[in-house]
């Protein structure tokens, strides 16, 4: 046993890497699979819209926690394909996003009147054309606000990561919590980091839903 020191406040600040690095993995690999769901919940093919409502509500109601224990635990025992810790996570935390920001940005892409749509045609504008110069500035200005306060929920999801091994803040707060004694101190130190990282984000997501109001 020993007091908390210097040291172990550097520790829980260190540990924040790994917290940063899920989110950027997260959004780098999630962004792009939500943008494809999004276009694929929109499309004028039923089966495809179906497919892609399916994946998302599948995703959806299977737990953070239990799509990690899947892709690290369960994978080698139905596939025998022994994942990476780093890999598991990386794809279950892609996976997570995918389907709910998808969800936000079809809301967002479905919320731009057709009318719109048939304009950029008057227009003798392509489809992409319309989907880039007029649908996705609109879309954009509608979802943006929940795209943020999503992410401060994946902030605080990558908690879980610790159960694969990765050293992130809230598994280093146990850590120090275990080596100190301290758990008091040493979890209000872990709770104030995530609220300093979280705060800014849901006071920007509310003036961004104050300044970008759709209804306008």
């Amino acid at each position: 046993m020993r007091s908390f020191s210097l040291i172990d406040f550097v520790s829980l600040f260190t540990a924040l890497r790994w917290t940063v690095a899920l989110v950027v993995l997260a959004l780098a690999f999630g962004a792009p699979l939500a943008l494809g769901l999004a276009a694929g919940r929109i499309s004028r093919f039923a089966g495809l819209r179906w497919a892609m409502a399916a994946c998302i509500q599948v995703i959806q109601s299977v737990p953070l926690l239990g799509l990690l224990f899947f892709f690290y635990f369960g994978m080698p025992v139905f596939l025998g394909i022994q994942v990476p810790a780093l890999v598991a996570v990386t794809v279950a935390y892609t996976l997570y996003t995918a389907a709910f920001l998808g969800e936000i940005w079809r809301g967002g892409l479905e919320a731009v009147k057709q009318a719109q749509w048939e304009a950029g045609a008057c227009l003798g504008l392509s489809a992409w054309q319309q989907f880039r110069h007029i649908i996705a500035p609109q879309a954009l200005r509608l979802s943006l606000p929940p795209t943020v306060g999503f992410l401060v929920q994946l902030i605080k999801g990558t908690s879980l990561a610790s159960i694969l091994g990765f050293v992130e803040l809230a598994r280093a707060g146990q850590v120090v919590s275990a080596a100190t004694f301290q758990p008091l101190l040493t979890y209000a130190l872990v709770a104030a980091i995530y609220f300093a990282l979280c705060l800014p984000l849901t006071l920007w997501s509310r003036s961004l839903e104050a300044r970008l109001d759709g209804s306008r």
